[in-house]
């Protein structure tokens, strides 16, 4: 058996997941909390500008989802060939995920950013143009700095199935510093913030949105550049020859695509389905309505990325104890992750419904008018009690597809998501949308719970049922158990 395993320094499983999530729980919480951080930031100007980098985020973010969903799987091969011990077959998939990254910035990112001033037109024409130009600027700008996004995510996964987790929280503490020191710079620029006591940055003119979504570039790029240092490092190289392999190869970018495109088909779908919920059928509901959702889902975002980190985290420990031939370890790894993930979602549950006025009104800067802002947190803290409602069963949906494609069993699940979101939540957010619009933006949020809650039961119907158990990704020459070099 492989070294790693037998040589297991954690003295129960609760501290073998603790010890894999929580620097996963940092990682995959940064992106959200570089846009949470902005969104607070860009709410001191107004409320349109919430509503621009929000509409401006998500849209630019489902190129980037579907891709990120592709590069996940790059997880699934590196932690079950070094559970299998396969040490100098792992490096490979980390520079795959780099090329890929690349390829896709080219060929789909950048047209992207060309599209989008004609797609937002699209899918609401009754904007103002103001929020038209300013979340078209935040989303041209991030689809120009998609390729370290995409980059940085696919070299994180390396770093995952290989249990480093470390080295990936350490690159997002400090991509998260740098979002913050030149987000405020940019946004606020000479000015800064006179109502809250701090100053501003001589010789920068202030950017609003767009400063917003060029601080977002470079704490990404920071996440790439770390990382690939540690990766190209002597240890590293030791171990996993990293700076040997790095010519592009087929056959770990067609083992990718091949068992990575149901996830980029269930992450990037949910994107859309999720953009257009917000977009066009709370958007339907005016300027208040909208921005009152929008920051309702980034408190969402906020708890449900830890969740996805616990997510990755038991992806890797199912990964490994199926690639060591441990299949019940795996499974009771994947259930005590889902436990420690419903136990947080229900704090947050409880946080959202106390403190429901206060975490709207921390979005709206003095220069909303009374009116506007009360309305806003009126709304939002109506669609607080909707998103408390479900965020304990949200936790089974998260962990549980981790779990699954830790496993290697992808298609079900990305199917089963695509149907859910087309159906309960846009459909069923329409519905409620067209024919009870008394309700207001809380009919769509009401498909949102239903939705959520369905897909949580039916991710733990699906892991439980144990039909993972049947699938093998290793071939048997390929699963030889080495020792390390």
């Amino acid at each position: 058996m492989a070294r790693d395993l037998v040589d297991n320094p954690y003295d129960s499983p609760l501290r073998e997941v603790w010890a894999v999530a929580w620097p996963t729980v940092l990682t995959m919480a940064s992106f959200t909390v570089m846009q949470f951080v902005d969104q607070l930031m860009v709410g001191q100007v107004g409320p349109t500008e919430i509503a621009a980098q929000g509409s401006g985020a998500i849209w630019a973010f489902v190129p980037l989802s579907f891709s990120m969903g592709m590069l996940s799987i790059v997880n699934t091969w590196v932690s079950q060939n070094v559970g299998a011990g396969r040490f100098k077959e792992t490096s490979v998939y980390g520079w795959t995920a780099v090329w890929m990254s690349m390829a896709i910035w080219l060929l789909v990112l950048l047209p992207w950013a060309l599209l989008l001033p004609w797609f937002f037109q699209l899918v609401h024409p009754d904007a103002s143009d103001e929020l038209l130009r300013m979340e078209t600027q935040y989303g041209q700008i991030l689809m120009v700095g998609g390729g370290f996004t995409l980059a940085a995510r696919g070299i994180h996964q390396f770093f995952f199935g290989t249990l480093r987790p470390l080295v990936v929280t350490l690159s997002v503490v400090c991509g998260n510093i740098v979002n913050v020191v030149v987000s405020y710079m940019l946004i606020f620029g000479d000015v800064g913030l006179p109502e809250l006591g701090l100053p501003g940055v001589p010789w920068f003119e202030p950017m609003s949105v767009a400063g917003a979504a060029w601080g977002t570039v470079i704490g990404v790029s920071v996440e790439f550049i770390v990382p690939l240092l540690v990766f190209l490092g002597p240890s590293m190289h030791a171990k996993y020859d990293t700076r040997s392999t790095w010519r592009p190869q087929w056959k770990p970018i067609r083992d990718v695509i091949r068992l990575g495109w149901p996830s980029a088909l269930q992450w990037g779908n949910e994107i859309v389905c999720w953009s257009l919920f917000m977009t066009v059928l709370v958007g339907r509901f005016g300027e208040a309505s909208l921005t009152a959702g929008w920051i309702c889902l980034s408190w969402m975002r906020m708890s449900f990325m830890p969740a996805t980190g616990f997510s990755v985290a038991a992806k890797s420990l199912v990964g490994r104890y199926i690639g060591a031939g441990k299949p019940d370890t795996a499974a009771a790894r994947a259930r005590l992750s889902v436990g420690v993930t419903m136990a947080y979602m229900s704090v947050c549950a409880v946080l959202f419904i106390v403190f429901r006025h206060e975490m709207i009104a921390m979005f709206i800067g003095g220069n909303t008018s009374p009116e506007e802002a009360s309305r806003i947190i009126e709304i939002g803290a109506v669609l607080m009690f909707v998103v408390a409602f479900f965020q304990t069963i949200d936790a089974l949906g998260i962990v549980y597809s981790g779990a699954l494609g830790g496993a290697g069993d992808v298609i079900w699940p990305g199917v089963l998501t695509v149907i859910y979101a087309w159906g309960p939540l846009v459909l069923g957010g329409w519905l409620l949308a067209v024919y009870v619009p008394q309700w207001g933006a809380t009919g769509p949020w009401i498909a949102a719970a239903v939705y959520v809650i369905l897909l949580g039961f039916t991710m733990a119907w699906r892991f439980e049922r144990g039909r993972w158990r049947s699938i093998k990704l290793l071939t048997p020459a390929r699963a030889n158990l080495e020792t390390h070099p």
